[in-house]
């Protein structure tokens, strides 16, 4: 089969052995994986450590071609009625925690050992992954027949962003104004104040981010130094009012400058959430987080009730980005990357 590695720092498309089941799990054919813009920067950094070992792609939609283990799925998400079985449509997260660590019980599920040393294999931009038993009951999903399978794509970088948007102190109040906190307990949700949330950073995750902000009830509001990202925040209702502070800023923009951007638009005791890394040794001035009464937090990657909710949410329709990705073939992955990188286009899907 076809996958994707790199080789001195550069994209090769090659040919490895089909990936058999040893162990419980299963065998997906891949349809579809969305570039990440953490796969660039990935990227960016092998080409500083080529001898580096990579995973390239994950935000993957496939199809179960074997299985041998019986798993009804996602323990936090109660639509899973039936064992997986061969023929399924699924999307997937790559990470899944031990949920019983120190960090996962409290609420730093991505900071878990077990999270951050598993992975599918061999990666997402190949002909076929296993995934394993703990993926299948924490981070799978099945995908109805109507959704858009290019949509689907959305729900791991939408369940990063759901997560950083918890982080952040709001609560999603679904039916019966119930929610599931991160020990997947029904909890009353609170009613989230009545905030004013910036996004700096209006690529396809800064996008998502402000979509998350709007299901949660919070007034969103987008900045992008980029005018045609900008315009098209705007068709999804997400402005920017250079006369207003906010109350919470996410920080989607992977260029240091956009910490001076957050300074200066943040109200005093307001909150920023960091949501992307920058190249530089960079950061916020100790005296601008004392003397404002600032909170600079931290977000990572989802937990598996994050998963769930970022899937139920693309379900039923809160959120549909469909036709703002661009399509490409496995063999131009490289293609992808650069045009990516050069702003040609918004996001890249990679169609297996």
């Amino acid at each position: 089969m076809k996958s994707a590695i790199l080789k001195n720092g550069k994209i090769k498309i090659v040919e490895m052995e089909k990936p058999i089941l040893t162990e419980k799990g299963a065998i997906i054919k891949v349809l579809t994986c969305g570039l990440c813009g953490s796969d660039i920067v990935k990227i960016k950094d092998a080409a500083k450590n080529p001898d580096s070992k990579v995973i390239l792609g994950h935000e993957v939609v496939g199809k179960i071609v074997e299985i041998n283990t019986e798993i009804i799925g996602n323990s936090y998400y109660n639509d899973n009625a039936m064992p997986f079985k061969a023929g399924d449509i699924v999307c997937l997260g790559h990470h899944y925690p031990c949920n019983s660590c120190d960090m996962c019980k409290n609420g730093n599920h991505s900071m878990c050992k077990t999270f951050k040393a598993v992975n599918i294999s061999p990666a997402g931009f190949s002909e076929y992954i296993y995934v394993s038993e703990g993926h299948l009951k924490n981070t799978v999903f099945k995908v109805p027949k109507e959704l858009d399978i290019e949509n689907v794509t959305f729900v791991e970088p939408f369940a990063c962003c759901i997560r950083a948007i918890r982080r952040a102190g709001y609560d999603f109040c679904g039916k019966n104004d119930m929610t599931k906190n991160e020990k997947n307990e029904f909890v009353k949700c609170t009613e989230n104040p009545r905030h004013k949330a910036l996004v700096i950073g209006l690529g396809s995750i800064g996008l998502l981010m402000s979509l998350g902000l709007k299901a949660f009830n919070i007034e969103a509001f987008g900045y992008d130094i980029n005018p045609k990202r900008q315009d098209l925040a705007a068709k999804y209702g997400v402005k920017f009012d250079q006369n207003l502070r906010y109350d919470t800023i996410f920080m989607t923009s992977g260029s240091h400058r956009a910490i001076d951007t957050a300074l200066e638009y943040i109200k005093d005791g307001g909150k920023i959430v960091v949501f992307s890394s920058v190249q530089g040794d960079f950061g916020y001035r100790n005296n601008d987080i004392y003397y404002k009464e600032l909170t600079i937090l931290g977000s990572y990657s989802p937990a598996p009730v994050d998963l769930a909710l970022s899937f139920e949410l693309i379900k039923q329709g809160w959120i549909d980005l469909t036709g703002v990705s661009t399509n490409y073939a496995l063999d131009n992955l490289a293609e992808a990357v650069n045009d990516t990188m050069l702003n040609k286009i918004f996001k890249a899907c990679i169609k297996v």
